[in-house]
């Protein structure tokens, strides 16, 4: 049984060895053949895929498988992050929802508690930015509607939320808009809740500044500023945008505006306030006409046309003795 066990081992090395030489003289082979860059080498690599690769699809039909449903699963873990990102979402836009239909009602409450009357000539034309014609000195854009359109000088232009700028050059069929933030902007602002009127100052950054304030101790950052009507530029009410302190602890203002997406901007249609002249008798009365004194007799007042005399009865004179009776 030994002798038997050691003879296999005798042939079965050789064998062995054998078919790893082979092997290794066909992968050498295999290998110079795919990098030998030669037309005939060529050719006969191109005859070798065809002749073989067609004959394992059955060999690659498992792995081709097992790919495709790698790739479904990881769609469908994407579709299910998404599907709950998307709920999140839903559940927050509902929120707002409510509170936009209650914000929606107040509005419409207090409006109608106020009897407030919107200005019906306060209407809009939204024009398209062409160019940017801004520069390190000046901060503007151009839009593709004009003189064509009613435009006029100074009317106040908003993107989708806040106040942008101005229109300040008007031609037939554009028009020029110099933003908030232009050295040469200067806008009459009210700051809420506190009420105070200051003038915001563009100095070719960001974040305008916020001068001429009344009482800056009263603002804090997060304030909610909006244009004012003084001196008849703007509507009022417009929103600007909000108080922040800068690092050098001077008051700016962080604009609603997006000005990093001006695509469409809309210029409102502004009417000049109408003037009072006439004090409407609020402060004097009317004049009465009044007749002169006439001098009257001797010992007696003169009388006054226009003022009544009360109806007094002279006093009684004293009764003598004799004529009083015991009866």
């Amino acid at each position: 049984m030994a002798s038997e066990r050691q003879t296999d081992t005798e042939y079965a090395r050789p064998l062995r060895r054998i078919f790893v030489g082979l092997l290794a003289v066909v992968l050498i082979a295999v290998f110079l053949v795919w990098r030998i860059d030669s037309p005939r080498v060529e050719r006969f690599r191109m005859a070798v895929i065809d002749t073989v690769v067609p004959s394992f699809d059955w060999a690659i039909a498992p792995v081709t498988q097992a790919t495709a449903l790698l790739d479904d699963f990881r769609s469908y873990a994407r579709i299910m992050e998404q599907n709950q990102q998307l709920r999140r979402e839903l559940q927050q836009m509902r929120a707002w929802r409510e509170a936009a239909l209650q914000l929606e009602q107040r509005n419409a409450e207090l409006l109608d508690l106020n009897q407030v009357r919107l200005d019906p000539q306060l209407t809009h034309v939204t024009g398209v930015v062409m160019a940017d014609s801004g520069s390190p000195f000046r901060n503007s854009v151009l839009l593709n509607v004009g003189a064509r359109d009613g435009l006029v000088d100074g009317w106040a232009v908003m993107d989708g939320l806040g106040l942008a700028g101005r229109i300040a050059g008007v031609g037939q069929r554009t028009s020029r808009v110099v933003l908030l933030t232009d050295s040469a902007s200067r806008v009459p602002v009210v700051v809420q809740p506190s009420g105070q009127r200051a003038m915001l100052s563009g100095d070719n950054s960001a974040f305008p500044l916020l001068d001429f304030v009344e009482d800056p101790d009263d603002l804090r950052p997060g304030d909610r500023v909006v244009s004012s009507d003084d001196g008849g530029v703007f509507p009022a009410g417009l929103l600007v945008g909000e108080v922040v302190l800068s690092r050098d602890r001077r008051l700016r203002v962080r604009l609603a505006a997006d000005y990093g997406r001006l695509e469409f901007l809309r210029v409102l249609r502004s009417r000049p306030l109408e003037e009072i002249t006439s004090t409407g008798e609020l402060i004097l009365p009317p004049e009465v006409d009044s007749a002169p004194e006439t001098p009257g007799p001797e010992g007696e007042t003169p009388s006054v046309t226009g003022i009544v005399t009360p109806n007094i009865a002279p006093p009684l004179a004293p009764v003598p003795d004799a004529a009083r009776t015991d009866g």
